[in-house]
């Protein structure tokens, strides 16, 4: 277990062209987010095919064996020895469709964390998870989210029941939604007593231009940094154990 854990939240502005079109971006961030120092990187929801469901009667926009499909990743991961979050859609081996974050470490196979409150349109092409997916990074255990996840405060409390230090969200906010934005992961965090990420997506989304603001609040409520601007950017945080032991007693 670690005192301590350098995170990145990435801002990424997906491509059109699928998966395979964006494989070269998410390599060049892991790059950037390695030279911030940071052993796990999260990247916003879908940022493998951007966030626009029309897209989804593309096959080249679906994963399907996500250990070959992102073997360019894993092997980045494995040479700067990072942990990624990517979001992308997924056809489970029973044909079963998730909007998921995927997370690739070195040496394992992907692991699979869909979205558990799946809404509006994204109900016609997806079915629900049933809870936060945890995973272990270097003794922090780290709850993965996913969007509207985090408007739903059970979410939330489901992961602190289960020792979420870090709760580690990929999403599409827009403009207009900034306050919005701001009190989800400043309630989050606050409540539960965990650290809160936001990967945010970047540019243009079908649902309107980016807010930007991915960044990082403490189990305080305050927000720790954030992105400067609403295009690709990686935001880096050194995350103190300490400071969770503090709010918890």
């Amino acid at each position: 277990m670690t005192a301590e854990l350098t995170v990145a939240a990435v801002q990424y502005e997906s491509k059109e062209g699928g998966v395979a079109a964006n494989l070269d971006g998410h390599v060049r961030a892991l790059e950037d987010a390695d030279g911030h120092g940071a052993r796990l990187a999260v990247f916003p929801e879908l940022s493998l095919m951007g966030y626009d469901l029309s897209r989804l009667d593309d096959e080249a926009c679906w994963l399907t064996n996500p250990s070959a499909e992102l073997a360019e990743i894993q092997s980045a991961c494995e040479d700067m020895g990072i942990i990624a979050v990517v979001g992308a859609a997924v056809r489970e081996p029973d044909g079963t469709p998730r909007l998921a974050s995927v997370l690739l470490r070195p040496g394992t196979v992907p692991l699979i964390a869909p979205k558990t409150h799946v809404h509006g349109d994204e109900q016609h092409h997806f079915e629900p998870g049933a809870g936060p997916t945890h995973a272990d990074i270097d003794g922090w255990n780290v709850a993965l989210a996913v969007c509207f996840d985090v408007a739903q405060p059970a979410h939330a409390a489901q992961a602190a029941s289960s020792g979420a230090d870090l709760y580690a969200a990929s999403a599409v906010y827009v403009v207009g939604e900034e306050r919005r934005l701001d009190l989800h992961f400043g309630a989050r965090a606050m409540d539960s007593r965990f650290f809160a990420l936001l990967a945010n997506a970047a540019g243009e989304s079908s649902l309107g231009p980016s807010c930007g603001e991915s960044g990082v609040w403490g189990p305080d409520g305050h927000r720790m940094v954030h992105a400067q601007g609403t295009g690709p950017e990686v935001v880096s945080a050194l995350l103190f154990r300490s400071a969770l032991e503090r709010y918890r007693h």
